[in-house]
């Protein structure tokens, strides 16, 4: 390969890699894999900027006829030593669709932008209204299919395209569909699931279900969307999610696929730093998976930086986080503090349950590639799947280090101001910063769901104590709600230099019923603190009670009292 090989960021058209000799690392046992499994619909689910497209455009361009007698493509890949797929390539009529640019924050775009799409493909195809092989009412239909036409006839417009392609070639087609979940999501977001998942449910149910036409399907996604939701009745789809051992290889490049491109560039160097930023990726049983848009900008860049974190807003998931209750950002904290969770749930995304099932953030977090599961055990009678996660890698780590940061956007001078004051021991400038950023963001963590008064203080702290664990990691050991002494603290922050002090905050929501003022419910916390020897923890490591310091938080609505 040389150092000198060129390497083209965001590029997934296959066709063009090869034309030009960019760097591309052989995955065409792809389609051997795929071919021979007789499958007829397959949905295979990886993360963003796994290789989805690519590998799509790859299978266009060795199957469709469009792209007959180009076996200089494919020259000195694998699937080119076998001589039974020489003689397959560019033998069969394909439709490529792409949903990846299909997001709008309304149904009736939603769907205008599907019906460009579709509208598009029979653009392509207009040379099928030449000659006789389509009847005159065919004719008819076919040039109805423009970005006006209504819903019905673009829920079986593909399945008509591939009857008139089925007359023209004599020959069944195949479908690929990528990204077939990026408008899912959309429609979540922004309000208007039940109205579109009907609308793509027919779409579907027509174009892989009954569609006589149809040789092969493959679908790609980043989450299984459930059955019930757009595939009810599919009883033809194969569903391979990354906890399938089918097609383990074929996204993301492998150690020894990335190792190797290290090598041949000069950088063997960096293998250490490579597989610590950029490794942990588990599908099916295969591990030591590399994020291949991570390696590809590293390669070019030389320069260790959280590539794939940065291309794309996260904005789902931070809300699910943001929003979810105390026991999930505990779990939160755990992750962040290199802990594993054992954690059950249906590995099928059920959107309009997301903000229900409290347990099916996990699974959109592990479809997504923030979480791994190192192990998969199944217990009891019913074997009940029970996941043990871990962040994947020190990339994705900083990607929820930047989300959590971004929680307190609206006033991070504050927010920030507010640390430094209270490592300084500054109690006014605390309770000046800290009322601030309660006032802006407290909000931000309640799920409006008829949450009360001490809910919505709990979301928020635990919030609070994410940033800490993100932004003080280097210089303190954060822990939460762990036992010491004789209860369970809050927060502990443990230095790990001998200049800063230890930290015990303990929170507390104003009760009229207890305490007759916020200043009360402070001094109560702080009671808490010494009563229950929280210290003990801390005292134990050996860190002198001088250097301890105690702050009680008070809670009233958003109106905030830290005493020490």
């Amino acid at each position: 390969m040389g150092s000198a090989i060129d390497i083209s960021i965001g590029n997934q058209g296959f066709d063009d890699i090869r034309e030009k000799n960019y760097f591309y690392i052989d995955k065409t046992s792809f389609i051997k894999e795929w071919w021979e499994s007789k499958d007829v619909v397959t949905l295979i689910t990886r993360p963003r900027r796994f290789g989805k497209t690519l590998n799509m455009s790859m299978l266009n361009c060795f199957m469709s006829d469009r792209y007959a007698n180009r076996g200089d493509l494919f020259e000195g890949l694998s699937v080119w030593e076998d001589e039974k797929y020489r003689s397959l390539q560019g033998t069969y009529p394909v439709i490529f669709l792409s949903f990846a640019d299909v997001k709008a924050d309304n149904i009736r775009d939603a769907k205008a932008q599907i019906k460009i799409k579709v509208s598009e493909l029979f653009d392509r195809n207009d040379f099928l209204l030449d000659g006789d092989v389509l009847g005159e009412n065919e004719k008819d239909i076919f040039r109805k299919m423009s970005i006006d036409m209504d819903d019905v006839l673009c829920t079986s417009a593909v399945n008509m395209l591939c009857r008139f392609m089925q007359k023209y070639y004599n020959k069944k087609v195949i479908i690929l569909l990528d990204e077939y979940d990026t408008p899912m999501q959309e429609a979540y977001v922004h309000g208007y699931w039940d109205e579109f998942t009907a609308f793509i449910r027919s779409m579907f149910n027509s174009a892989f279900k009954t569609n006589p036409y149809l040789e092969r399907a493959m679908m790609t996604g980043i989450t299984r969307v459930s059955k019930e939701s757009i595939f009810s009745d599919l009883n033809n789809l194969t569903i391979v999610t990354t906890t399938s051992d089918r097609y383990s290889t074929c996204f993301g490049f492998t150690q020894e696929e990335v190792f190797k491109a290290l090598d041949d560039m000069q950088l063997g160097e960096c293998r250490a730093d490579v597989k610590r930023w950029y490794d942990g990726f588990i599908f099916g049983g295969r591990g030591d998976i590399y994020n291949p848009w991570s390696i590809t900008n590293f390669l070019k860049e030389k320069k260790l930086r959280p590539y794939w974190a940065s291309t794309s807003s996260n904005g789902l998931v931070s809300r699910l986080i943001q929003t979810a209750p105390p026991d999930i950002k505990q779990m939160m904290e755990d992750l962040i503090d290199d802990r594993e969770i054992v954690v059950s749930f249906d590995e099928q995304i059920v959107f309009n349950q997301l903000g229900k099932d409290r347990n099916a953030i996990w699974s959109l977090l592990m479809a997504g590639g923030y979480l791994k599961p190192d192990e998969i055990e199944y217990r009891g009678e019913l074997l009940e799947p029970w996941y043990h996660l871990s962040i994947t890698n020190l990339e994705t780590k900083s990607m929820f280090g930047n989300m959590f940061r971004t929680w307190f956007t609206d006033n991070d001078c504050s927010y920030n101001a507010f640390v430094e004051a209270m490592l300084q021991g500054d109690l006014d400038a605390m309770n000046e910063y800290m009322n601030e950023v309660a006032l802006v963001t407290i909000s931000n963590f309640d799920v409006g769901i008829k949450q009360s008064e001490k809910s919505r203080p709990e979301r928020f702290y635990h919030g609070f104590v994410l940033g800490l664990m993100v932004d003080q990691t280097e210089n303190f050991e954060i822990r939460s709600n762990r036992e010491s002494g004789f209860g369970r603290y809050d927060v502990m922050m443990i230095p790990k230099k001998a200049s800063l002090p230890a930290i015990v905050i303990e929170f507390k929501v104003h009760n009229p019923k207890r305490e007759q003022s916020l200043e009360a419910t402070a001094q109560a916390a702080l009671r808490q603190i010494e009563d229950r020897n929280y210290d003990e923890e801390l005292i134990a490591r050996g860190i002198d009670k001088g250097r301890i310091r105690h702050y009680g938080f008070a809670f009233e609505g958003k109106k905030v009292l830290i005493a020490e």
